[in-house]
């Protein structure tokens, strides 16, 4: 996939991030309007909002290929399978922001919410949602024995959607106040209940049965490590962004992988003017928060800089202080996640014979996610053990969109397969990364592997050289790889969509200068594929 200046995806079997060595096109100007520090999703964001408004842009991208996290590779030697390598599906984009830049993106919806597999007096089975209400609800009162639970997920579920349409479109206006968007929501037993209570109160108050309660939690522990009691309510911001995305809480298949999206935005922002530097890396941000601030970059050969009356950083806070020359003004963040991306030959039959495979990996796939299991791998974690039964969630990309395999592998049958685990913080693999990865994926593939009719290991598809198409990666991996700060998916703990007391400013993005602005996942508001920040911190320096 190549946009419009030759910037392409990676699509090598060692593709993802490199080095940086090579570079793209040189600054052609001494001084730009805004210069762009990340050339991830959110920073393509905001270059394609200004250069669009008439503003000379730089884009300074430390890799050799745009993206940052939202990117498809090949990542299977010899295989034309290009899979969504780091983050996977699409839920907190804004449709305004696709229209207002023009975007060649599309997602698609899944027609299963879910499979949950589970064995209850020696026999398989499970829950799933979605394929319509009537077979929702059957499979509700098949599992629980009653209608109860079904109403009540129908009624939880139905608040939330309420929340959604009320705060989904406040992430692309100025950042209210809590009272504000407190009035907005206009229900205090939902505002309690989501923003003030931990989460586990409302799963205990609603629900009975162990495995609906877990497959509810699981929304508000995806890259976040906390308890469904945990004071700090970082489960409930996590649950929170999970249900809103597009005022539905939808989460869709981006058409062409993840990188279609990158590409497009690549493209929007190059077509209005924007220019995009890749192998630059930035190194010192000096400013005194008044006149031009001076970016410091190397790319393979040299040293450089240029001025820029706005610094947009579309990297973590961690990273923007240290640009700064300024020590973190909080703790380190943490990640907390294994993600696994998979190539098979066919999909594996299921114990549970009810369930076609198809629609059971077509949606999210929960393993070892009930209530109980979730809150016994939590707490062996936050003891410096791996969960003894690790808990994680699969779906599969190329059911929904098979574009992003070569046609010979979807008429032989193939599949992707795309994991993510739960509840692995990164100090777990700090001692041994390979080895404790090892274990951990060994363990979380055993989980999966009782409730299949066959090893997920006989479906594996090979490379060209005959090994298993199946990688791994931790939070040590993806701070690595990425440099996400410990890991952490959103750069740090998601915040809460108002004024929290970061002295976020008027957009969320504001720094203690007035010419640096944040616009990655950190930012307020931040997190996931979204583009919010980039679009945020565009408006903050066209003053609207």
């Amino acid at each position: 996939m190549t946009t419009s200046a030759g910037f392409r995806q990676g699509d090598g079997p060692d593709d993802g991030p490199d080095d940086g060595q090579g570079g793209g096109q040189r600054p052609r100007r001494a001084l730009y309007d805004a210069v762009i520090v990340g050339g991830g999703h959110n920073g393509l964001v905001a270059a394609a909002y200004l250069a669009r408004a008439g503003k000379s842009v730089l884009v300074l991208e430390r890799l050799g290929h745009i993206g940052g996290a939202a990117v498809s590779t090949r990542p299977f030697a010899g295989v034309d399978a290009r899979l969504s390598r780091y983050s996977y599906l699409v839920s907190l984009l804004p449709a305004k922001i696709v229209r207002e830049l023009g975007l060649r993106f599309e997602v698609r919806r899944r027609t299963i919410s879910s499979y949950t597999p589970v064995e209850r007096a020696g026999r398989p089975g499970g829950l799933l949602v979605g394929g319509g209400e009537a077979r929702t609800r059957e499979s509700f009162a098949r599992l629980t024995g009653s209608d109860r639970e079904y109403d009540n997920w129908r009624a939880f579920y139905g608040t939330t959607a309420e929340v959604a349409r009320t705060v989904f479109p406040t992430l692309t206006e100025p950042l209210p106040t809590r009272e504000e968007l407190r009035d907005r929501v206009g229900d205090d037993a939902a505002w309690r209940m989501l923003f003030e209570e931990p989460l586990g109160v409302a799963v205990e108050r609603n629900f009975v049965d162990d495995l609906v309660r877990g497959v509810v939690l699981t929304d508000g522990l995806i890259g976040t490590f906390a308890d469904a009691h945990d004071p700090s309510l970082a489960q409930n911001r996590c649950f929170l962004y999970h249900v809103i995305g597009g005022g539905t809480g939808d989460w869709d298949v981006p058409i062409g992988g993840m990188g279609a999206l990158t590409d497009a935005l690549a493209e929007a922002a190059l077509a209005a003017g924007a220019e995009i530097a890749t192998g630059h890396e930035a190194l010192r941000i000096d400013t005194d928060g008044a006149g031009p601030a001076e970016v410091t970059y190397r790319t393979a050969t040299s040293e450089g800089a240029v001025a820029a009356g706005t610094v947009l950083v579309n990297a973590s806070p961690r990273a923007l202080a240290e640009l700064l020359g300024r020590p973190p003004v909080e703790a380190p963040a943490e990640g907390a996640q294994l993600k696994v991306n998979m190539l098979l030959r066919r999909l594996p039959r299921l114990r549970d014979t009810s369930v076609d495979p198809r629609e059971a990996f077509g949606g999210t796939f929960h393993i070892a996610e009930g209530y109980e299991q979730l809150a016994r791998a939590h707490a062996e974690a936050a003891g410096g053990e791996l969960p003894s039964v690790p808990p994680s969630e699969i779906y599969c990309h190329s059911l929904t969109d098979p574009t992003i395999l070569g046609r010979d592998l979807v008429e032989q049958g193939y599949q992707t397969l795309t994991l993510f685990g739960l509840h692995t913080p990164a100090r777990l693999f700090e001692k041994d990364n390979r080895g404790t990865r090892e274990v951990l994926l060994a363990g979380t593939l055993a989980q999966l592997d009782a409730h299949l009719a066959e090893p997920l290991t006989e479906c594996l598809a090979l490379d060209e050289d005959g090994r298993p198409c199946i990688e791994a990666k931790t939070p040590l991996d993806l701070e690595r790889e990425l440099r996400l700060p410990g890991g952490h998916i959103f750069h740090r703990d998601l915040s809460w969509p108002y004024e929290d007391g970061r002295e976020a400013g008027r957009w969320g993005v504001e720094t203690e200068y007035a010419n640096v602005l944040l616009c990655g996942a950190g930012a307020v508001r931040g997190g996931g594929v979204s583009g919010v920040p980039g679009h945020n911190a565009a408006m903050a320096v066209l003053g609207r």
